[in-house]
């Protein structure tokens, strides 16, 4: 999925639902909001009931503004959500499936078909729902869910087994396993979370919506009684105060103060916040993750493929003592004739580039021994010999059930290979070492930077791999990570994720295999792979669509952004606030206690020399509407994203928009003062 530019249309609808969303039903939903249209409602009401004049009807029209200026936020937010699920929609069609039931194939609707139903796809077959290859190997067309062309493998007994509704198969023929009923696959899901169907408020915002609803509640009481004090007062000081301190100011200095910026606001940085994780092709299963997305401060990650390319290459053969090079890379050769692992393939072109007579060789009359778990190794038997190649301590055991003896040579090299972040491989010939072969990972480009970034931040990065201690240390070393775990099986991950919470960690990590499921269950935010077993799938609160292992970084900087976003914007709208107070006030008690009908003591607080009370509370109110407007673009965007630690934000956060939210009211209120007073 890509990024969807705003268009006209969104514009316009968003236009229209701002009107929609004055029902009351849906204005409670926020506080703030709901009490300025109370207060637009009761100014309205008093211009037809005796109270009309220019000034009156002018505070009603912006108090309007106000809330619909607010609904439009959270409108133009859902458009976007909205697009996409059109989108969506259009990918997915009514297509028939070829269901599979007592070795009889039969063609049903895809709505008829039930978890655990088998079905045939083949070339050009469109997949008919979510499920697992449970036999065959296909090349799929995934575009219509992750928006990107290439092609990809998907085939039974691994960890790339499962396979989306919706999605194509290019070539080949599989069986499918459905693991979803109707209306509860994949698309499903995705349409209802980008439509905010089934977006609930994450804790951190019904935290802040009830903070804001206190505030709300605390002014709301202040500006009653302050009715009271200014008539008490107006009479004590012998000057009425009747015709300014009116419902309209009053309720006008109640809309003003209460935080409704940030109010206002707060849904729609929700609302893109969980946009920005799709536009990333990441499908949140709850606020919650998101939430937990921005607060976590160990991140779990595979070494292969995330932190390295994952593709090991063949660059050096060593020869073991009294073993010629030509030899041992005849035997290398050999040995990985059968294997089409990248690491297999690459050893065999080494082997070819170094002696091309190697290229008439082939695989015809071997028999291939598959690399198993338990063996740690692979290689061919040919004409009653074994060759072997494989894990150091797997090949010595091999050796010495053979009666032959692993040199101390070939255990030096190895080790001097594990220590500087290669793979070792040993190759033999039955009782016969033969050599080490070099293996490298390339650390990606750019990952220490961006470990070094997490850090500052005050995350912790923890690399995890099956590799043994001596390699998984140097690699954690020329990647820059906090820590490893090397030789690590499920249950270690399980359990250092139980460890870390125990000391009040939050726990990210990432996995696609059955045995990842457990650790994603328990992990805070679990970034399950699409391409991953179901098992995985549904243990994680995040699927990541394109399935790269890294985006379990961007993952956790767009939930830093969000909370960046919202702690930014609600630090604007209560330093705007006080900025307000000092527009209003002083214009509604400037006359109070005046010498000879002279200015008051408090007109001392007219700082913005504002010119007259009406001016000045009429300026302030077009201001709070306008300010939300000018800050929709912000809360859509999000705001930049820094590397930075807590203390580091909280002083940016004080200086940009808690110095800008008070110094703007008072460029922007003085300037719309001037011109009310100018028209």
């Amino acid at each position: 999925m890509k990024q969807k530019i705003l268009t006209k249309e969104i514009y316009l609808q968003a236009t229209l639902d701002s009107f929609t969303k004055l029902d009351p039903r849906t204005l409670i939903k926020n506080p703030v909001i709901f009490i300025t249209g109370i207060g637009a409602l009761i100014t309205t009401v008093l211009l037809f009931t005796g109270s009309f004049s220019w000034f009156n009807s002018q505070i009603a029209i912006w108090l309007w503004f106000t809330v619909l200026f607010a609904n439009f936020s959270e409108a133009i937010a859902e458009g976007k959500g909205k697009a996409q699920a059109d989108s969506l929609r259009k990918s997915r069609t009514q297509t028939l499936a070829r269901l599979y039931k007592n070795k009889v194939e039969s063609q049903v609707n895809a709505t008829e078909l039930r978890k655990g139903d088998l079905v045939i796809c083949e070339t050009n077959d469109i997949i008919p729902a979510d499920g697992e290859i449970v036999e065959g190997l296909a090349s799929v067309d995934e575009s219509a869910i992750t928006g990107e062309s290439a092609p990809v493998v998907r085939e039974s007994g691994g960890d790339r087994s499962a396979v989306t509704g919706g999605t194509r198969v290019l070539s080949d023929r599989i069986i499918i396993k459905i693991t979803m009923d109707p209306g509860e696959g994949f698309l499903d899901r995705m349409i209802a979370l980008v439509e905010g169907a089934s977006r609930q408020k994450t804790p951190n915002e019904i935290a802040l919506s009830l903070l804001l609803s206190a505030l709300t509640l605390i002014f709301l009481v202040a500006v009653v009684t302050l009715k009271f004090f200014a008539d008490y007062a107006g009479v004590a000081s012998g000057s009425s105060l009747s015709a300014i301190v009116t419902v309209p100011v009053l309720v006008s200095l109640l809309v003003c103060l209460i935080p409704t910026t940030i109010g206002g606001l707060l849904s729609a940085i929700g609302i893109s916040g969980m946009d920005r994780l799709i536009q990333k092709n990441v499908i949140a299963l709850s606020g919650r993750a998101v939430e937990a997305a921005g607060d976590i401060d160990i991140l779990m990650l595979d070494k292969t493929g995330t932190i390295t390319y994952g593709n090991r290459m063949a660059t050096e053969l060593i020869a073991a003592p009294n073993i010629g090079e030509k030899e041992l890379y005849k035997m290398a050769h050999l040995a990985s004739l059968s294997d089409e692992t990248p690491e297999g393939r690459s050893i065999v072109e080494l082997a070819r580039s170094k002696y091309s007579e190697l290229e008439k060789e082939d695989a015809t009359g071997l028999e291939f021994v598959p690399f198993t778990a338990q063996t740690r190794m692979s290689g061919v038997n040919v004409n009653g010999a074994q060759v072997r190649k494989g894990a150091g301590d797997a090949i010595e055991k091999f050796v010495v059930s053979q009666k032959g003896v692993m040199p101390v040579e070939v255990t030096r090299a190895a080790e001097t290979i594990a220590r500087s972040g290669g793979t070792p491989l040993v190759v033999c010939k039955d009782e016969i070492v033969y050599g080490v072969i070099y293996l490298k990972d390339v650390v990606k480009s750019g990952i220490k930077e961006r470990f070094s970034e997490l850090r500052r931040m005050g995350i912790k990065t923890i690399m995890i791999t099956g590799d043994n201690p001596l390699t998984a240390a140097s690699i954690a070393a020329e990647a820059g990570v906090d820590d490893f775990m090397a030789q690590a099986t499920p249950e270690m991950k399980l359990k250092r994720i139980k460890d870390e919470q125990e000391k009040g960690h939050l726990v990210a990590m990432t996995g696609d295999g059955t045995n990842d499921a457990p650790a994603l269950a328990q992990a805070d935010v679990g970034v399950a792979m699409n391409t991953g077993t179901q098992a995985a799938r549904e243990a994680g609160n995040m699927i990541d669509l394109d399935s790269n292992p890294t985006k379990l970084i961007e993952i956790v900087e767009t939930g830093k952004q969000i909370l960046m976003t919202r702690g930014s914007l609600t630090t604007f709208s209560i330093a705007n606030d006080v900025a307000k107070y000092f527009a209003i006030i002083p214009a509604l008690f400037a006359t109070l206690y005046a010498v000879k009908g002279g200015a008051g003591p408090l007109s001392v607080l007219n700082i913005m020399r504002l010119g007259s009370p009406q001016s000045a509370i009429l300026s302030a109110v077009i201001f709070n509407a306008l300010v939300i407007v000018a800050l929709i673009p912000l809360a859509l965007k999000g705001v930049a994203y820094k590397a930075i630690g807590a203390k580091a934000l909280l002083q940016r956060n004080i200086f940009i928009y808690g110095v800008g939210g008070l110094v703007c009211p008072f460029i922007g209120i003085k300037l719309i003062d001037v011109i009310i007073n100018l028209l």
